[in-house]
């Protein structure tokens, strides 16, 4: 049996059974909170109805079925005796391909990165932002006529602000290490990649964010939800399979976007890009949830660009039980696993570093070893 068939396998019995009985508590809660949404189901909907914020896929016609892509990234740090062993990658994954579909496709569809860091906290964040640098340039180099982007469109500008920060720190502190040289060296192609994917008004090219998960209330705070219903959550319940929310404006931050560049400036170029950029709920099939799609303003306003991008994501939802477009779910599966690489690829660095230096094999071990026994967590 493995953990996931075993989750308690580890704990002491008297606290899996006083948190199973913490959990019917959360429950019967949670259940009040659900069927109070069931009850304001229909008002909430007619709202919805009455400012023409519901609509239907099929009044945008039915182009031809558009190729995809999808795009993901992770990142894994393993915390040494002595240093941080380090990876990132990101991979481009082709969605289902129309029968007549024949494109060239630049290879590799993969960006990699292996290396290491002193011990600091915030190893994560400049990992992090480099492996935003490389799902940026792959989203970008996509041939595609709809590239996928996992998670939304603010999401590179922040993680990239934070990694910077970081690294110009590290780069004061200690001279910085390769890992800050790359990130560095990279920083002028993702804004120019960036800017391209914020500002695109092109009618057979689309860029399009799809977060899983955001504290974006944009139709909650429009119409006077309770501040406890998630837009996703309740549009879910709320729209019939085929229906999509009109384009709306993505809300406001509380600070303006900003970036500090490599040279130190802090610059507000995005800001204005970021706040054009629209949000649209759409549920294509009854078994899947409403996603929400961050798309430019030229999508949001284009109706013949939308009805493109909308059947692309319902060619690429048709499968029960997965619950994003296709290519974003198999790029999801395929750099996941990173993280249960990082031991070999540990062990490949150590090997040959004894082969350079057979006298130091005691020292190598300890220093290339992790800092907690094998096992454990």
């Amino acid at each position: 049996m493995n953990e996931v068939e075993k989750p308690f396998l580890d704990l002491p019995e008297a606290l899996v059974e006083d948190m199973l009985s913490q959990s019917e508590k959360v429950g019967s809660s949670l259940h009040e909170s659900f069927k109070e949404m069931r009850r304001l189901k229909e008002s909430l909907r007619r709202k919805l109805l009455e400012e023409g914020i519901l609509r239907r896929d099929s009044d945008l016609g039915y182009p031809p079925i558009p190729t995809t892509c999808g795009v993901d990234g992770s990142y894994a740090i393993e915390r040494l005796l002595a240093v941080d062993f380090v990876a990132c990658a990101a991979v481009a994954v082709e969605g289902l391909t129309p029968p007549s579909e024949k494109r060239f496709w630049e290879s590799p569809h993969h960006r990699t990165f292996v290396g290491y860091q002193k011990h600091d906290a915030d190893t994560g964040v400049i990992l992090r932002g480099l492996t935003m640098e490389m799902e940026i340039e792959l989203a970008i180099k996509a041939p595609h006529d709809v590239v996928f982007l996992d998670g939304s469109l603010t999401t590179p500008l922040i993680y990239m602000n934070q990694a910077v920060n970081k690294a110009l720190e590290l780069v004061k502190g200690s001279g910085g290490t390769p890992l800050v040289s790359e990130l560095i060296d990279r920083v002028e192609g993702f804004l120019e990649d960036y800017r391209s994917i914020l500002s695109s008004d092109r009618s057979d090219k689309v860029w399009v964010g799809v977060p899983k998960y955001t504290t974006k209330r944009e139709l909650g705070e429009r119409f006077g939800w309770p501040s406890n219903y998630d837009d996703r959550a309740v549009l879910s319940g709320l729209l019939e399979p085929g229906e999509f929310t009109h384009p709306i404006p993505m809300g406001s931050p509380s600070q303006p976007w900003h970036l500090r560049l490599p040279s130190g400036e802090v610059s507000h170029e995005f800001d204005d890009l970021l706040r054009k950029i629209h949000i649209i709920y759409y549920r294509p099939h009854r078994w899947t949830p409403a996603f929400r799609i961050e798309v430019s303003p030229y999508v949001a306003s284009n109706e013949a660009t939308l009805a493109l991008l909308l059947h692309g994501v319902k060619y690429q939802s048709g499968t029960p039980g997965i619950f994003e477009p296709y290519p974003l779910y198999i790029a999801d599966r395929m750099v996941k696993p990173l993280g249960r690489a990082m031991s070999a690829l540990r062990q490949v660095a150590t090997k040959k570093m004894i082969e350079l230096d057979t006298e130091a094999v005691e020292e190598i071990f300890f220093g290339m070893h992790g800092y907690r026994s094998e096992g454990g967590r």
